[in-house]
């Protein structure tokens, strides 16, 4: 039985992240919500309290029950939860003079402290807070300060209780994952043994346990996360899994016959079902960003519907949703997380359609699938594929979406996509493609005036999709490729690059 961490979740988009830091240290951890904590707390051997866009100085401000956890589990307190502690146990907290969001630097050392091994003084840290704790609880002791921030790391006398004001998981906090070690393994003394490995043979012993020897339908997409799915339901039920690539009529140049090729020696059992007419037909006239993800949703099940009444006994849906899936369509974990889009496979299914959901891969982040398909074995080409939006170019076409726009878009996103491949450039961006913008422009082609589309251009780096910055792609490569969609894609008279970082922009352009 592997050691668990619970983290309790007050709404903070970055919740997950902290899943995610503690996975990266081979522990595992379950993420619920504040107000719906477990009944048995026996088998977190640590408790984690999330940030919160919410403050304690409100009228009703998250207020859990920590009584079956304080002084009996290793407790660490981030950002709200660091000001839940002082705030309800004898300190004191009040707004902040100067709101500080962003890096600072730790200062003032308490050096013999456990938390703080192998941690430099002015170490670089992601702070994001307008409150601040001007007291610290009962038994509190001062570990570290910040040049704005008397109190920002402190620990309570006679308990496993640490608190910090700043954010380890942020990529931004520089030793963000020696403060997350020291925490649980120096001090809370758990052991580091939840690997790729042993996610998977854990998921499949499940995955055979909870389907037994009825069917399951699965959406292939050719990208990474239902390729993995595709491969542990494969591992654990073989020739039960039947596999379906859909044709959305949204997909990259050529990409249904691709991806149709590349799974042919995998073992799978995969069927190619072309319904572009239908999705287009279906999305005729609509702009709306939601409007056209939902569409595509219905669509995608009730093609799927048609589809489970031709494999007799199919009584499962499965899916490649991952965490950041759900945590930008719906509260995590039942929580209080905000939602930011809807996305085409979270929230279940129509009561129509009586196939039960199976996704292997929902409590895993991007990064974490690709390790999980290295120790499948499964080959680099696949692993190593861009994220794709499952509502595809639908949400890549601002505006109305027709037949000549996908076209349109598809010859942009090829040559964008292959120039990357050909300067050596695309290993190096986590996810790159083209948007068709809802605008014309003026140009001069020869002697003639034009009139026609601009198209721009995202190339990102991140590890999860949660955070991006904007990859600095050499100029004399933007010249090239745009010269040639200018050139070779009618239609298009101008083309632009997207700097811009998530937050505050999602990588997507809809």
């Amino acid at each position: 039985m592997h050691n668990q961490v619970l983290i309790l979740d007050f709404g903070s988009q970055y919740t997950q992240l902290i899943a995610r830091r503690v996975r990266e240290l081979n522990i595992y951890s379950e993420i619920k919500p504040f107000n719906n904590p477990p009944k048995d707390l026996s088998p977190y051997q640590a408790v984690i309290l999330s940030g919160s866009p919410h403050s304690v100085r409100l009228d009703n401000p998250p207020h859990p029950d920590l009584s079956q956890i304080r002084g009996k589990k290793p407790l660490l307190g981030i950002c709200y939860g660091a000001q839940y502690l002082a705030h309800f146990s004898g300190g004191s907290v009040a707004p902040s003079a100067t709101r500080e969001y962003g890096r600072a630097h730790l200062s003032k050392f308490k050096t013999d402290e456990a938390f703080l091994k192998g941690i430099d003084e002015g170490t670089q840290v992601w702070m994001s807070h307008s409150d601040t704790i001007k007291e610290l609880p009962e038994n509190g002791v001062l570990l570290a300060s910040t040049e704005d921030v008397v109190n920002a790391a402190y620990r309570i006398n006679g308990e496993d209780t640490y608190a910090i004001q700043f954010h380890p998981e942020v990529y931004h906090s520089k030793d963000g994952s020696t403060f997350l070690k020291n925490f649980l393994v120096d001090i809370a003394g758990l052991k580091q043994d939840w690997t790729p490995t042993a996610f998977v043979e854990e998921t499949v012993s499940e995955l055979k346990e909870k389907i037994g020897d009825e069917r399951v339908i699965l959406g292939l997409s050719g990208g990474v996360d239902s390729s993995v799915a595709a491969m542990l339901l494969h591992k654990a039920i073989g020739e039960q899994l039947h596999c379906i690539f859909v044709n959305n009529g949204l997909l990259r140049k050529n990409e249904y016959e691709q991806v149709l090729e590349q799974y042919k020696g995998m073992g799978l059992n995969v069927k190619g079902v072309d319904a572009s007419a239908r999705f287009l037909d279906a999305l005729k006239g609509e702009s709306d960003p939601e409007g056209k993800r939902k569409i595509i949703g219905r669509v995608f099940v009730e093609v799927f519907d048609d589809e489970s009444h031709q494999v007799e006994n199919a009584t499962w849906l499965a899916q490649g949703t991952i965490y950041p899936d759900r945590i930008e369509s719906v509260s995590a974990s039942g929580g209080p997380s905000v939602t930011i889009k809807s996305h085409h496979n979270v929230g279940g299914l129509p009561d129509y359609m009586k196939l039960k959901i199976v996704e292997p891969l929902h409590l895993l982040f991007k990064d974490e699938v690709r390790r999980v398909g290295k120790s499948l074995g499964m080959p680099d080409n696949i692993l190593g594929r861009h994220p794709f939006p499952g509502p595809g170019l639908g949400i890549r076409i601002l505006g109305d979406i027709t037949a000549e726009k996908v076209s349109m878009l598809q010859e942009v996103d090829a040559i964008f996509i292959e120039g990357l491949k050909k300067s050596g450039l695309y290993d190096k961006v986590w996810q790159a493609g083209a948007m068709l913008l809802p605008v014309n422009s003026v140009g001069v082609m020869g002697d003639e005036r034009t009139y026609e589309k601009c198209v721009a251009l995202r190339a990102v780096e991140s590890t999860d999709g949660m955070t991006a910055d904007w990859v600095n792609l050499p100029y004399e490569f933007l010249q090239k490729v745009s010269n040639d969609i200018i050139n070779k894609v009618k239609g298009v008279n101008r083309v632009v690059y997207d700097i811009s970082s998530k937050p505050p922009a999602t990588i997507e352009w809809e």
